[in-house]
């Protein structure tokens, strides 16, 4: 192990630079949309269930919000990628709670969650997918289910992003 940090540690910067780098576009990527896209439609949804307009609006929003998921569902990877690449630069262990509190939420938390959203996104749980392959009844299942996943999710990741951010900047405990 100690040869694999000798070799990453002159590189500790530019690997910090590409893990922020990837942090912020999985972070930032979906939340503006999310907020200023699918929020408000969803809202109008919910207050007019059988308006045709807005289900169509809502639909459309629905596909977009996924193509644009791509910058986060490609971030997530090069974050996981490059976090351990940390890990090994610093020569990091465990002992540190505020890098024992980072992945746990990570891998207890984040890691879950993105598995789902990929499934949800861009595998089995694709809207436009499933409505050419099963139907419209299907495909309004699957835009509720995901719409019941970003209800739960959103403020957890908002949350708790906000807490691996700060772990991982002020390193609560260690001398500066």
């Amino acid at each position: 192990m100690e040869s694999v940090r000798m070799v990453l540690m002159p590189w500790y910067m530019e690997i910090k630079f590409i893990h922020l780098f990837a942090v912020m576009a999985w972070i930032w990527s979906t939340s503006v949309a999310y907020m200023y896209y699918l929020v408000p439609v969803f809202k109008a949804w919910r207050r007019n269930p059988d308006d045709i307009g807005i289900m169509v609006l809502r639909d459309w929003v629905m596909d977009r919000f996924d193509e644009g998921a791509k910058i986060e569902h490609i971030a997530f990877p090069v974050i996981m990628v490059s976090g351990p690449l940390l890990y090994l630069a610093a020569g990091w262990n465990t002992s540190s709670t505020w890098l024992t509190l980072k992945l746990l939420i990570v891998f207890g938390l984040f890691l879950p969650i993105e598995f789902l959203d990929y499934h949800l996104s861009h595998l089995g749980g694709n809207k436009h997918a499933v409505l050419a392959r099963q139907g419209p009844e299907a495909h309004e299942r699957k835009i509720r289910q995901h719409w019941w996943f970003f209800l739960i999710t959103t403020p957890l990741i908002t949350y708790f992003a906000v807490i691996v951010v700060f772990l991982a900047v002020t390193k609560p405990g260690l001398a500066s």
